[in-house]
């Protein structure tokens, strides 16, 4: 094993799906199955652009805002769901490029790790499924079987992303310099400026003017199987 990593954010970079796309899966499942559509319909349009307007001014304070929407839904009755949700939203949008460029991270020796916004039971699937060693992810926490909307920590997003990686490196003695970090959102710019090796899946707009002037790899990846945007593993 060398002494370096590769960093993965998950949500826009892995997958093209975000935790709106989770939360809706768990909800609709408590829904009788004509009503789900409508409800569906109603959320998007009544807090959508609620969220897209709070995401643009910080994905941390959206992440806090957000996650009181599992307030009160059973904690255990949820986290058996996690697979399910997987398979049905999750893996269908899972990007062509993303297992190969992880595999190939392997190959050189390097650890893998998630660093998401999206709750740990919930990334444990994709993990597994893509052989992934670690997850910086936070957790929700339960009071007498329920969530309570309120996370364990601060959220994953923005410093806190670079904090952690930070963290987990001197942990396991990892090289931050020689690591890589791939990232699709000007959230993520923290943790792309840890590491020696940053590279942009499909950036935002203001990703893509920041990597574009510091020189660092736009990769485009798409749920398509014809698509080609090499991932790029060795290290500068």
């Amino acid at each position: 094993m060398t002494r370096s990593a590769a960093f993965f954010d998950v949500d826009g970079t892995l997958v093209g799906k975000n935790v709106v796309d989770y939360y809706i899966y768990f909800r609709k499942q408590t829904l009788p199955y004509v009503l789900r559509p409508l409800w569906t319909a109603a959320f998007y349009a009544t807090k959508g652009p609620y969220y897209l307007a709070l995401d643009k001014l910080s994905r941390t304070r959206l992440n806090v805002v957000f996650y009181r929407n599992y307030a009160g839904l059973p904690a255990e009755a949820v986290r058996t769901q996690a697979h399910g949700c997987f398979e049905d939203v999750i893996r269908p949008n899972l990007f062509a490029q993303a297992p190969a460029c992880i595999a190939q991270h392997h190959d050189a020796g390097r650890r893998t790790v998630l660093v998401t916004g999206s709750i740990d039971f919930l990334m444990q699937p994709i993990a597994s499924f893509l052989g992934i060693q670690d997850i910086l992810a936070p957790k929700l926490i339960e009071h007498e079987g329920r969530f309570t909307g309120d996370l364990d920590g601060p959220p994953v997003g923005e410093e806190e992303k670079a904090r952690r990686i930070k963290a987990f490196a001197e942990a396991e003695g990892l090289d931050l310099s020689t690591s890589f970090a791939y990232g699709d959102s000007i959230a993520d710019l923290p943790m792309l400026k840890a590491v020696g090796n940053p590279h942009v899946v499909n950036p935002d707009k203001a990703l893509a003017q920041t990597a574009k002037q510091r020189g660092w790899p736009t990769l485009r990846w798409s749920v398509a199987r014809n698509t080609d945007s090499p991932c790029r593993t060795q290290a500068s």
